[in-house]
């Protein structure tokens, strides 16, 4: 079944091919193609960037680029790539934070997520990972717990920055425990973690993509998850509401977009081969490892779920009457 199914894929491929050199000849970018991730490298969206951005620059014969344009938790690549030529030749790896955190947090945002971009397609749905550093003794949830509690707004909480996921997902938690703790923004995971691994902060909620590496390694422990299922890759490990938290889940996400204009056969043609990369064994696995799941689909899936996501933490933020410094 197996293999008639792969020749059935491999000769829709084929047509697919044969038929793309007419469809683009006229719009299809003759340059680099470059995906814009909004954080340094070392995080999780640059890391499922640099999977996506391989397969396709083999499969287009074309060079595809990831590059970092960190700050402001993902808005500013989001802001630099609204105002990008629609052409193709540059995509934002847009991410919860610009797309669904931004408009309730940033009240100047100077993009509109739904408006200034077009869906392309989902690249996966990760739990974060609420991990220690080397130095913590409090290894479970309710241990925590009673740490904060017997340090009010001193223990340490880093995150990806100002009004990011991992900012809303400690948020959540100090609001669902009744505690104080103070949070440390970096500009993106990759100094957060070398930060928590040195032991200058003593916890992160994290993507579950960018903090991975450093818990198979060793280097950090994890104490809990935030989806209410548990990862494939990290079976082992409680989620928050096994260990008290009814409810508790904080996401992080990642999915291509480009500039608002973006002409339809171009974003199609992006989606169809992106849905052919995700398909791929070692793909697949690499997104096991990372916690990285329900990629793919559709168009209009990308842009309904970016539509509920907007609605969920506008709710949160509200609710928690969470404030960013601009």
């Amino acid at each position: 079944m197996m293999k008639r199914r792969s020749l059935i894929q491999s000769a829709g491929a084929a047509v697919a091919a044969l038929g793309a050199p007419r469809l683009f000849a006229q719009e299809w970018p003759t340059g680099p193609v470059r995906i814009v991730v909004g954080f340094p490298p070392g995080g999780g969206t640059d890391a499922l960037a640099r999977v996506v951005a391989v397969k396709l620059s083999a499969m287009w014969k074309q060079s595809v680029i990831v590059e970092n344009k960190a700050g402001v938790a993902g808005v500013l690549a989001a802001e630099y790539v609204a105002q990008q030529p629609s052409d193709g030749s540059t995509l934002l790896m847009a991410h919860i934070n610009s797309h669904a955190l931004a408009p309730s947090l940033q009240p100047k945002l100077r993009y509109d997520p739904q408006r200034d971009f077009v869906p392309i397609v989902m690249v996966g749905v990760t739990p974060n990972l609420l991990i220690a550093g080397p130095a913590q003794k409090a290894l479970t949830v309710k241990d925590l717990v009673a740490l904060c509690r017997a340090n009010p707004g001193t223990v340490t909480f880093g995150s990806a920055g100002q009004g990011s996921a991992q900012h809303l997902a400690l948020e959540m938690f100090k609001l669902q425990a009744g505690v104080d703790a103070l949070h440390v923004p970096y500009k993106g995971s990759g100094p957060a973690l070398a930060d928590l691994m040195g032991n200058q902060i003593q916890y992160c909620f994290e993507t579950m993509t960018s903090a991975t590496p450093h818990v198979k390694s060793g280097k950090v422990a994890a104490v809990a998850q935030t989806r209410t299922k548990r990862a494939k890759g990290h079976p082992g490990v409680l989620t928050m509401q096994e260990q008290g938290f009814d409810g508790f889940e904080a996401t992080t996400w990642y999915g291509l977009v480009g500039p608002g204009k973006l002409a339809p056969g171009i974003a199609d043609k992006i989606n169809h081969d992106v849905n052919t990369v995700l398909a791929m064994p070692d793909v697949q696995e690499r997104m096991d490892n990372y916690g990285a799941e329900d990629g793919g689909g559709s168009r209009d899936k990308m842009k309904e779920f970016i539509a509920t996501e907007i609605a969920k933490w506008g709710k949160v933020v509200r609710d928690g009457k969470v404030k960013v410094e601009s």
